[in-house]
């Protein structure tokens, strides 16, 4: 039995392209014709590919050159293999010309992701040379300093929502706009039946539903809770809003986000003592020669749009849940 390495050795292009040839044609005559071969030395060659994967590929019992299901096998997944060794070197070329081969983008949860995905489709409608950009996107959500976390530590190219401008001489940082959150409650809770504007006095013995700051290795931040509140902690703003439509606790969501829900009557919104202001939202960018490639570039010059950035935090109609 022939050893790994032979075999790999053995799969090589042109043994997978003789078999495709071999197949289409017809015959071991036709198929040497057509590759400019003498037909006993493409018998060899497959006697050959045959003794390193220790198996038949073709009948020969029959006049016709007719594939054993080994042989079935191997060349449709040979086909498939050239397919994508063809991908591949379009790949590299097109990378070549100045395109990341991957670009990951995170983004705060607080962020529409409907007008995210909007970009996507646009940024994957481009065509170089006739085909799709090269890069992969690699779409990731965070929260609080979470994103800058995955930005400073190399787990991102872009970050967009960041609530606070940075210090660092290879980080740039531009202003997206704000995000105005609100105090909402479900119309069953204790809260949604009492005056406003709540004070922390009145909020405080009801339970708050948090989303838990992704960050990992920078200090994660706390928002909006009032000292010794019980609080129901949630990995994200949909789930934050189940949570408070249920009626499991109180707490403020982005104002976009809600207002269906609210004109629906499925939410209640309840102004507050608590100091509240709307956020300022940044995103940002590891600026050097060497993450300067073409998909940063493109998607720098959406966010210069004021239309891009206000559909990224206002967008959030069509949300699923």
């Amino acid at each position: 039995m022939a050893a790994p390495t032979d075999k790999r050795r053995a799969l090589t292009p042109d043994a997978l392209s003789m078999i495709d040839t071999i197949a289409r044609t017809g015959s071991f005559a036709a198929a040497a014709r057509d590759m400019g071969r003498v037909p006993s030395a493409l018998t060899y060659s497959v006697r050959q590919l045959e003794d390193a994967l220790d198996v038949l590929l073709f009948d020969r019992s029959s006049r016709q050159a007719v594939l054993t299901r080994a042989g079935q096998e191997l060349l449709l997944e040979g086909r498939r293999l050239l397919q994508e060794l063809d991908a591949v070197a379009n790949r590299v070329r097109r990378v070549a010309t100045g395109w990341e081969s991957e670009f990951t983008i995170a983004m705060d949860d607080s962020l529409a992701r409907r007008a995210m995905f909007d970009l996507i489709d646009a940024f994957y409608a481009q065509r170089i040379d006739g085909e799709a950009p090269p890069t992969r996107i690699r779409f990731r959500t965070e929260v609080l300093a979470g994103t800058w976390e995955a930005l400073l530590h190399g787990q991102a190219d872009l970050a967009l929502g960041v609530t606070s401008q940075l210090s660092d001489a290879h980080v740039r940082c531009e202003p997206m706009g704000q995000v105005d959150f609100v105090f909402c409650v479900a119309p069953h809770h204790p809260l949604a039946a009492l005056p406003g504007p709540l004070s922390a006095a009145e909020i405080a013995p009801h339970r708050i539903v948090a989303v838990a700051d992704t960050a990992r290795q920078i200090e994660a931040l706390t928002v909006g809770i009032v000292p010794g509140q019980d609080v129901l902690t949630v990995p994200s703003l949909a789930a934050k809003l189940e949570a408070i439509m249920r009626g499991l606790g109180c707490g403020r969501l982005p104002a976009a986000m809600v207002r269906r829900h609210i004109e629906a009557g499925r939410l209640v919104t309840q102004e507050t003592d608590l100091s509240h202001r709307p956020n300022p939202v940044y995103y940002a960018w590891r600026e050097s020669p060497q993450t300067s490639g073409k998909a940063l570039a493109w998607w720098l010059a959406q966010l210069a749009s004021p239309v891009t950035r206000r559909a990224l935090i206002e967008q959030h109609e069509g949300l699923l849940l």
